[in-house]
């Protein structure tokens, strides 16, 4: 039995890519660290020409930028966080994990990351996206006798 998929359409040419993007991205939802995904208001210094932006922000506390790794390979983004002990130590009680954490972010063809800065214990990375140039383009039809 064939399995249907939203994007099996023949009127959808070309997206059969999207598919496997979408179940790369539904194995590795862990919810650690939280994170918040918002449109912001740039000033022109940053992206060259003002306008907006999205911002990824990362709940990261007790993370030293040496402890965060963020690389991109093809659309995804990846930001990757390890803490080491630093000095052994005694607790009398352990509720504050400092647990390893890799989350990944698929983002689309043209955009481009502008930086990331760590405050206050959160990570933001802000991404933008120029605005495509909008063709129309009149297609010639051949006709043969």
């Amino acid at each position: 039995m064939n399995r249907m998929t939203p994007f099996s359409s023949p009127l959808l040419v070309g997206f059969d890519g999207v598919e496997r993007m979408l179940e790369r991205l539904g194995k590795g939802s862990d919810g650690y660290p939280p994170f918040n995904i918002e449109r912001v208001r740039l000033d022109g210094e940053r992206d060259g020409e003002g306008g907006h932006a999205i911002r990824i922000t990362l709940a990261v506390a007790g993370f030293r930028p040496e402890d965060l790794e963020i690389t991109t390979e093809e659309n995804q983004l990846t930001i990757r966080g390890a803490q080491s002990e630093r000095e052994e130590r005694d607790f009398l009680h352990r509720g504050i994990a400092s647990r390893q954490f890799q989350k990944s972010f698929l983002f689309a063809d043209g955009m481009r990351i502008l930086g990331a800065q760590l405050k206050n214990g959160l990570l933001m990375i802000d991404l933008v996206k120029p605005e495509p140039e909008r063709v129309v383009k009149k297609i010639k039809i051949l006709v043969e006798d």
